[in-house]
């Protein structure tokens, strides 16, 4: 056999190389995830906004100002949950077409680097955002976004290709458990960095910016280890829709194909659906919690950095201890139940004291240990129903919708703020997100949309 023929083997099949330099983009992109996108930049391009609309603002008070976006009044308050709702948009439409050229592309960890490179040089070009410069803030996070959706396209595509269907789920949290790692190892140096700016001869918003810096650096540098252990690894056979077309006029045919096709699997329709949804709620709730701890809880950086970073490391035992579960009880009734635990974050966040301290951090322990688990199983239950040899495309659709680009979430916690200057309504509002998900969810039928769609139905589903 050549080594070519032996390149399309399912690469599970006696070969653990390719799985354990994959667990690494995990790595590599939760340090942007966590410092950045979810701790650092949405506090900081707000207070940058508020610099912008009103430069004379007193420490504890809220700016009244609209900043104009396209000749549109927008609360500096709501600028960010806005931003990231333009960036799923704009995801929601790129990113397919995202899919459809990855399913088509020979080498995949190549498509990986390409984009997890644009997406880190953006991360580091957010350190020049300072003064009244929001707008340059804006399109870096948009092009960040949408550079990390499309790198987790190509990603996730790969578990297809790399795990058997009774060991998605397990790989797939191990590298949710790598992730959280690595988030947390950098947050815990950045941490430092902010609680004494001044022993680096830097104030407060220079750590910041040092941080952000730093998130970028790490995940240019780490995505080399998944991109090269990867680089022999093979794509799928091209797809039977336009075998002989180009990139792009076969990517538009086969787009065509998948909707089509994505009406004959009404399970793994409806799952999307459920995921739009609490999903949603998920990020909208990662995104937007410094944000609420500072502004509206009145907590400082440093405290809401502390609760990240355990956050972080109870994220570890969650991801695994959610694995663990799903090997008995399976993936769908652990996803169903974590559901029922977010609902119970975000009203129990809503009635949070302000500026104390123990129910915030019991807050951060139910988060941590629904947060990768959720995630995760997620990740490896959507795996079971895309056909084989469109891995690409079909999770294209689901990373249209993955971290970070929480399209009615934030636009949901952005509304309700303009409306009613304060967070508390705003968080509470993403109780609906869990529910309407959970509900859908709980009609999917694991089994029947893994049979549709072509798959060996594991064990325990």
């Amino acid at each position: 056999m050549t080594t070519a023929a032996v390149e399309q083997q399912p690469t599970w099949v006696g070969n653990e190389h390719y799985r354990k330099s994959w667990y690494w983009y995990d790595w590599a992109n939760s340090a942007y995830v966590t410092t950045t996108a979810t701790v650092l930049f949405t506090p900081y391009l707000t207070a940058v906004a508020e610099s912008a609309a009103c430069p004379d603002l007193a420490d504890g008070e809220v700016c009244r100002t609209n900043l104009q976006v396209l000749g549109i009044g927008i609360s500096p308050g709501s600028l960010a949950p806005f931003t990231v709702t333009v960036a799923t948009i704009v995801s929601a439409i790129a990113l397919i077409f995202v899919g459809a050229i990855a399913d088509r592309s020979p080498r995949p960890a190549r498509l990986l680097g390409a984009f997890a490179g644009v997406g880190a040089l953006a991360a580091c070009l957010m350190s020049l955002v300072r003064g009244t410069n929001w707008q340059l803030g804006v399109v870096l996070l948009i092009v960040a976004t949408l550079s990390l959706g499309a790198s987790l396209v190509v990603y996730d595509a790969i578990l297809c290709r790399i795990a058997s269907p009774d060991d998605r789920d397990k790989v797939s949290s191990r590298g949710w458990a790598l992730g959280y790692l690595g988030g947390g190892l950098l947050l815990a140096v950045n941490f430092l960095m902010l609680s004494n700016p001044e022993r680096l001869g830097l104030d407060r918003g220079g750590a910041v910016r040092v941080s952000m810096l730093m998130a970028g650096l790490w995940w240019a540098a780490f995505t080399l280890v998944p991109v090269i252990g990867m680089w022999r690894l093979r794509g799928v056979e091209r797809p039977e829709v336009a075998r002989t077309a180009g990139i792009v006029g076969g990517s538009l045919r086969q787009l065509a194909s998948t909707f089509r096709e994505l009406r004959l699997l009404p399970q793994t329709m409806l799952f999307l659906v459920a995921y739009l949804f609490f999903n949603d709620g998920i990020q909208t709730v990662i995104g937007q919690s410094s944000l609420y701890g500072q502004r509206e809880l009145g907590f400082p950086e440093t405290t809401m950095l502390t609760l990240f970073l355990m956050v972080q490391f109870v994220g570890i035992g969650g991801a695994l201890l959610f694995g663990l579960l799903a090997r008995r009880f399976g993936a769908w009734r652990c996803v169903l139940g974590g559901l029922v635990l977010w609902s119970g974050v975000v009203v129990f966040a809503f009635f949070l004291p302000e500026e104390t301290l123990p129910p915030l951090f019991a807050l951060g322990v139910a988060i941590g240990l629904v947060l990768g688990g959720t995630q995760a199983l997620s990740r490896s239950l959507y795996s079971q129903l895309v056909p084989k040899n469109r891995e690409a495309e079909f999770f294209s659709l689901y990373q249209a919708m993955e971290r970070g680009t929480s399209w009615f979430g934030t636009l949901t916690f952005g509304i309700v703020y303009q409306l009613t200057d304060s967070y508390r309504p705003a968080i509470v509002a993403l109780v609906v997100f869990f529910l309407i998900g959970g509900v859908l969810l709980s009609r999917v039928d694991m089994r029947q949309g893994i049979l549709d769609a072509g798959n060996e139905v594991p064990e325990v589903v």
